[in-house]
């Protein structure tokens, strides 16, 4: 499957002049490193998992995080998913659905640790039947995990780059 844009946008978070393409896309696109991976995990009752992490400029998200070195973007986002929700989720079961290709168009500031060219991985997986109750791991930068419904996820992150992403997911 070739890949489909689904919105072209700037974000804050990125400290230079960008594009964001969001994804749909079955495979990780060439030229671009992966640096982070995520999660967009619906149970049987159509509800996504999300988490939250309780610090300034952070809140709800989709569970994901940085590779490790060596990791691979599957194993990355069962890891993330595991350590935020407390939901483990053998790698195989995951799907990529597709994700975030970021391009910088200007110089990085000094200190930026990302490539000009990135991508965050986005995987989908789905629960057979109702969400169980979730909780992350001890030490995980998450304070709360919580299945959420469909048409409340937009309202718990209004500021998602990732929504176009989950509005095809959930079709």
């Amino acid at each position: 499957m070739a890949s489909t844009v689904l919105a072209s946008l700037t974000v804050p978070w990125i400290p230079t002049a960008h594009r964001l393409d969001v994804l749909r896309c079955a495979d990780l696109p060439e030229g671009h490193t992966v640096t982070t991976a995520f999660v967009l995990a619906l149970d049987g009752l159509g509800r996504t998992l999300l988490t939250r992490v309780d610090r300034p400029g952070r809140g709800w998200e989709v569970p994901g995080g940085h590779l490790e070195p060596g990791e691979t973007p599957a194993r990355a986002a069962a890891r993330e998913l595991a350590e935020e929700a407390g939901l483990r989720v053998a790698t195989e079961r995951l799907t990529l659905f597709g994700g975030q290709r970021i391009t910088l168009l200007g110089t990085p500031p000094a200190g930026y640790r990302y490539p000009t060219r990135a991508f965050q991985a986005f995987y989908t997986v789905r629960l057979p039947g109702p969400g169980a109750p979730t909780r992350p791991d001890a030490g995980s930068e998450c304070d709360a995990a919580e299945w959420v419904e469909a048409d409340r996820v937009a309202a718990r992150c209004p500021d998602a780059a990732w929504s176009a992403l989950h509005a095809a997911l959930l079709g």
